[in-house]
């Protein structure tokens, strides 16, 4: 389990990311309330930013504010710290916090976004790899 908080008290996000496909490297999450900073968190000084072993089948995130949020994640398993492709295919696995899942490219920040209240809130993502 993982560990995190960087903003006021109020409400906690427990992800469980199934479909790993090995524990090779890391698994990357981005967690942002800025839909222009969706799906890399590039740019947002408040999103939350975690990296853990891609062996960790969870991660909880304290202290976030209730709220609209959008959660990305990618496996980098070369641990480059950032999601490989080949034209333009990402050969490393990819997971959204929403089902939608577009056919060409992430999903927009409204395809993704989830409320989280006050108390526990509890996300499942799946990885999918294309290569």
């Amino acid at each position: 389990m993982a560990l995190l908080a960087s903003h006021s008290p109020g409400a906690e996000l427990n992800v469980n990311i199934d479909r790993v496909r090995n524990d090779r490297g890391l698994l990357r999450l981005c967690l942002t309330q800025k839909p222009r900073h969706f799906p890399t968190c590039s740019g947002d000084p408040d999103a939350i930013r975690i990296s853990v072993p891609a062996s960790q089948a969870s991660v909880q995130i304290h202290g976030l504010s209730p709220g609209s949020y959008a959660l990305a994640i990618i496996h980098d398993e070369n641990r480059n710290g950032r999601l490989d492709s080949i034209l333009s295919v990402p050969k490393e696995g990819f997971g959204f916090s929403g089902e939608h899942m577009p056919v060409f490219g992430p999903p927009s920040f409204d395809q993704a976004v989830f409320l989280v209240e006050p108390g526990l809130a509890t996300r499942l993502v799946r990885m999918r790899y294309l290569l």
